[in-house]
């Protein structure tokens, strides 16, 4: 999994840890601050949260073009310098009236700004490390590891927004300003970020472009017009496929929040409440790793390091189960941490499943996967339907107060758990696919492409939040599941056209 992969790899997706995790840590209680410090109500809220979202997701489109032009390093450093500035904003707690507002949005549009910068050019230098022939092999597999950097730092983020929130309870601020605490975490997360960056800059500095040395590099791998256009077409359609997964998959962060926050048990016992403790999630991520470390070491020296990395797992993890007492509190942005847990754990899986397919020549396509990761997601959005038989509609709820309908939060780690899995056979490999695809003078254009299909899908987001009020919830759930099998179906029915070009 991590053999032969270049050092630029790993320095790269530290980075990108940083400013992901920052990233994350704002977004676990975003959607509940907007509607704490101002008092929207959730459709409102709902558009904020999905606008911005999309703006984060289309800007990319913009900084692609221009990193074309000037290169993707400088691209990414500016991008940097933007956010940092964002969060500073936001971090600023200036109440909840008009000025707090300004301030509010004036923070959004820098972040998303910067972030367009950012996110999609550092992409584009991973996919610019294999484009050596010696590496192509290995494209899949590295936009699997550097997606699980990414998701590193997500899962310690809702944890990391919450109780940076409670200390700031616990030492007089008020509720509402206690949010703006868990956005400095930001600031400080893309200081660590940028220090990564150039302190590795020699491993992948190559990969930067705008450089004069590069123009021959490009005329090396011109390509025809006609396979341009194929090539641009097929990426285009699978552009409008994912649409609808981020619209679906993105809920976490408004529906299914809301669905945490007003249904789901505020308390949770005996081993169930381990889940809710990052440590245990940490513990288990351990114990994969260095199951899949034991039987792929060709040492003793190595076997053994694996068995006591799994000892040493397996001991907190009955420590931690040997005292617990009584109830836990589950607060709503807690359940975000299972997304990029099961990311991060499930990702050597996937990675060996695949392994094994491919040497036995049956791996599917990057297409074909995207496809099924539609349908996987499909699958979530029917679990959280069953999930929601005999519950109160969001409206009802809120009257009935104490004595609303609630339920066990396993609903909501299953559902999380099966959208990862959808999320692995969608994101990555489609990264990877546009990498691969996209004609050589148009990388960072294309790279654009794929985040602004994703904003287009955050956008649709805020669908979820105007349809959570009065309407009963297998309404809510059943539009995503639609949406859902549509696109895997249109997926495939242009599948020949889509592996022609891969």
């Amino acid at each position: 999994m991590f053999e032969n992969q270049p050092k630029g790899l790993y320095a790269l997706a530290l980075a990108n840890t940083g400013e992901r995790f920052g990233y994350y840590t704002m977004l676990a209680v975003f959607a509940l601050f907007l509607r704490a410090n101002f008092g929207l109500d959730p459709g409102t809220a709902g558009l904020i949260y999905s606008s911005f979202l999309g703006l984060v997701y289309f800007l990319p489109l913009v900084g692609g073009i221009l990193a074309d032009k000037f290169g993707y390093g400088k691209m990414v450093t500016i991008g940097i310098i933007i956010m940092f500035i964002g969060y500073l904003f936001l971090s600023i707690p200036l109440g909840g009236e008009s000025v707090g507002f300004a301030a509010m949005l004036a923070a959004l549009l820098l972040i998303s700004l910067g972030t367009g910068l950012f996110k999609g050019n550092l992409q584009v230098m991973v996919g610019n490390l294999y484009d050596d022939p010696k590496l192509s092999g290995k494209r899949d597999a590295a936009f699997s590891i550097f997606y699980m950097a990414i998701n590193i730092g997500a899962l310690f983020a809702p944890t990391a927004a919450v109780k940076i929130k409670e200390w700031a309870e616990s030492i007089g601020y008020s509720s509402n300003d206690a949010y703006h605490f868990s956005f400095a975490i930001a600031c400080a997360s893309l200081i660590v970020s940028m220090a990564i960056y150039y302190a590795f800059r020699s491993t992948f500095k190559h990969t930067e472009g705008g450089q004069k040395k590069d123009a021959a590099v490009d005329q090396v791998e011109e390509i025809s017009p006609s396979e341009t256009k194929d090539r641009i077409i097929a990426l285009c359609l699978v552009f409008a496929v994912v649409i609808f997964f981020w619209m679906a998959f993105h809920q976490n962060g408004l529906t299914l929040t809301y669905f945490a926050n007003e249904f789901t048990q505020k308390t949770s016992t005996g081993v169930q409440s381990m889940a809710f403790d990052v440590t245990n999630l940490v513990a288990i991520i351990f114990i994969v790793y260095a199951l899949f470390s034991f039987f792929d070491s060709k040492t003793q020296k190595g076997k053994t390091i694996s068995v006591i990395v799994i000892l040493i797992a397996l001991g907190w993890l009955g420590y931690q189960y040997a005292n617990l007492s009584g109830e836990v509190a589950v607060s709503a942005p807690i359940f975000q941490q299972f997304n990029p847990f099961y990311v991060v754990a499930l990702t050597p899986v996937s990675m060996a499943i695949f392994s094994s397919l491919a040497a036995k020549d049956k791996e599917p396509s990057a297409p074909r996967k995207i496809a099924y990761g539609m349908l996987v997601a499909g699958v979530a959005y029917f679990v959280m339907m069953f999930a929601s038989t005999g519950l109160n509609t969001p409206d009802a709820q809120a009257l009935a107060g104490d004595g609303g309908t609630f339920v066990s939060a396993n609903w909501l780690i299953v559902t999380y758990l099966i959208l990862t899995f959808g999320e692995l056979l969608l994101s990555p490999m489609g990264i990877s696919f546009v990498s691969k695809v996209a004609p050589p003078k148009y990388k960072g254009m294309m790279m654009g492409g794929w985040f602004v299909a994703t904003a287009i899908g955050n956008l649709l987001v805020s669908v979820g939040g105007y349809l959570w009020g009065g309407l009963p919830l297998w309404v809510v759930w059943s539009v995503f599941i639609a949406l859902c099998i549509l696109s895997a179906v249109f997926m495939f029915s242009i599948m020949k056209r889509l592996e022609k070009v891969c």
